[in-house]
């Protein structure tokens, strides 16, 4: 694994020359990631303050060292809220400094060891079902978290849901001013988006545009002023407070893997305009070595910001530069201007983070009908998922969904395994057919196995294999092509109980379409003992080849031992 240096290093020489169009594109994902950041914070309980730093130093390590040219590496809603879920299962106060520098470098070295350990494939096993539910979750959990930033009310009741519930019977009691100017905030930017060339920057428009109209108008909301003052300053160093690590030991995972888990994503969406190849490994790295270096800076926990980077690439952004001049521009705005962003009144950010909430949601819309459409086991999934996720713990929601993405995965892989006849007609074609339930005396049958051979679906497998009691001078051929190079012990275990039961009724199994890897496991295995001379026909780039050539050996040794038997006029001797 290469070193912080190293990888930065080489994403310096790869940066090239910045085009124009990366200027803006960052220029605009910076001004952007005020609102956004700030807004996320605030959700979650943070300092605001920290919003906007995690849009600084992590996003310029990130886009110098990532394998996915256009990500942005920054705060997002999702871990916004499982960070301040983590910290508050752990009694830690999530506006303390030393506590946030914590949580983010544990993210990162979290983040480094499964970059380190190649786990990037593990996201594969997370279905879509449950990130579904999990995102839909998280987006009402948004929604809820800015109801009294919006309207002045802030909701009761022990999950989302029930809050939710409240702050709708409770209409009564929003304020007016506040309610007002997040409505003028969400009608602003709808306006913004009608116009095509200002859909990128439409939440951007619509902040600068109310927030003019608060002060001009002396309108009488809270604003950002009233929970922190942004100090026309850099991010300082901040040491973690190492007494926590203990506390966080668990929660730190939860963080990474939904940091990690939404990064994925981004990489199918935005291939790299170079045309060189992503790698989610070195994706897992490059957030943490962000997270390192910012949570040594003030900066919350970060991973690859979909919603940032969609800015980014609608902006123009054509290369990595465009996320480092967006951390570079903001750090920019918060030492010049910092002022004027604490005149943004909260209304104006829970109109903004309500439109927020709702594009997820409207984003999902499809994904939903999708699964419920698919199987009622994952339609399951996801709706267990997003009940867990706004009415537990994030970090618990992480595990009970990832629960259920194993099982799901266990189900579905046990009901796709099959076993078929494969049956060759005298003009040389192959059908497929069910398999016989009983193998004659004298028989060849050939049957092809399809699964993964987990063994959750070995039991269904056996029950379909034929009986044999009858075996004398039987030889059933399996075709096992998909078998993986190392299958459970489960199935060879099958194997070897399924060919001793042959021979002892005076048949045998021949096993066709064998791997190198597989054949050596066989041999160590001794089963391939068992099977005897010829009982391994090995893979080759002929698809049919060795099942010919199994097919001919196996005609002649039951011809050599079956006993005759009487047989209709006409019927073949051999059936395939």
């Amino acid at each position: 694994m290469p070193g912080p240096w190293t990888a930065l290093r080489r994403g310096a020489r790869r940066l090239g020359k910045p085009k124009p169009s990366d200027l803006g594109s960052g220029a605009v994902t910076g001004l952007f990631s005020i609102p956004e950041g700030m807004a996320y914070a605030s959700i979650a309980g943070f300092n605001p303050v920290a919003g906007l730093y995690a849009g600084v130093v992590p996003a310029i390590v990130g886009s110098l060292t990532s394998r996915t040219v256009l990500m942005v590496t920054t705060l997002t809603s999702a871990i916004a809220l499982t960070s301040q879920s983590v910290l508050s299962e752990a009694g830690l106060d999530p506006k303390d400094a030393g506590n946030v520098a914590l949580l983010t470098v544990m993210v990162g070295v979290v983040m480094l060891l499964m970059g380190a350990l190649r786990l990037g494939a593990v996201m594969s096993f997370v279905s879509n079902a449950v990130m579904t539910g999990f995102s839909t979750g998280i987006a009402l959990q948004i929604i809820a978290g800015v109801l009294k930033d919006a309207t002045g009310y802030g909701p009761r009741g022990h999950n989302k849901l029930h809050q939710l519930g409240d702050w709708l019977w409770h209409i009564g009691d929003w304020q007016l001013a506040a309610t007002l100017t997040a409505l003028a905030t969400i009608a602003v930017w709808a306006l913004a988006r009608t116009v095509k060339r200002l859909r990128p920057v439409a939440l951007l428009i619509a902040m600068v545009a109310v927030t003019a109209g608060v002060v001009l108008f002396g309108t009488d909301v809270e604003s950002v002023r009233d929970i922190a003052s942004i100090p026309a300053a850099l991010p300082s160093f901040t040491a973690p407070g190492l007494s926590a690590v203990p506390d966080l030991a668990w929660g730190t995972v939860s963080v990474a893997l939904v940091a990690l888990a939404q990064a994925a994503g981004i990489a199918p969406s935005m291939p790299n305009p170079d045309g060189t190849r992503s790698d989610i490994n070195g994706d897992f790295r490059s957030q943490g070595y962000a997270n390192l270096a910012g949570g040594l800076f003030q900066a919350l926990p970060s991973g690859g910001s979909m919603s940032r980077t969609g800015v980014a690439v609608s902006a123009g952004a054509r290369t990595r530069w465009a996320g480092i001049v967006s951390g570079v521009f903001l750090a920019l705005v918060v030492l010049l201007c910092g002022s004027l962003a604490e005149r943004i009144p909260m209304p104006v950010i829970g109109g903004l983070i309500l439109v927020v909430g709702g594009e997820l949601v409207r984003g999902k819309r499809h994904d939903i009908l999708l699964v419920f459409r698919t199987s009622w086991m994952s339609a399951g999934a996801m709706v267990l998922t997003f009940l867990a996720t706004t009415q537990l713990p994030l970090q618990q929601a992480i595990v009970l969904g990832a629960v259920l993405s194993l099982l799901l995965y266990c189900a579905q892989s046990a009901r796709q395994a099959k076993l078929v006849a494969l049956v060759r007609r005298d003009s040389g074609r192959w059908e497929t057919a069910e398999p016989p339930k009983a193998l004659a005396p004298g028989t060849v049958t050939v049957l092809d196995y399809a699964g993964s051979s987990f063994f959750a679906e070995l039991p269904r497998i056996e029950t379909r294999l034929p009986a044999t009691d009858e075996a004398r001078g039987a030889v059933l051929i399996l075709v096992v092509r998909t078998l993986p190079d190392v299958p459970s012990s489960a199935m060879l275990g099958l194997l070897d109980r399924f060919a001793n039961a042959l021979a002892d009724r005076g048949g045998r199994l021949v096993l066709c379409g064998v791997h190198p890897s597989l054949v050596r496991l066989l041999e160590r295995s001794g089963v391939a003992a068992r099977l005897g001379d010829g009982g391994i026909v090995p893979a080759a780039p002929d698809l049919f080849g060795p099942l010919d050539a199994a097919l001919d050996d196996a005609r002649r040794w039951a011809s050599a031992r079956a006993p005759e038997q009487p047989r209709p006029p006409g019927s073949p001797r051999h059936p395939a």
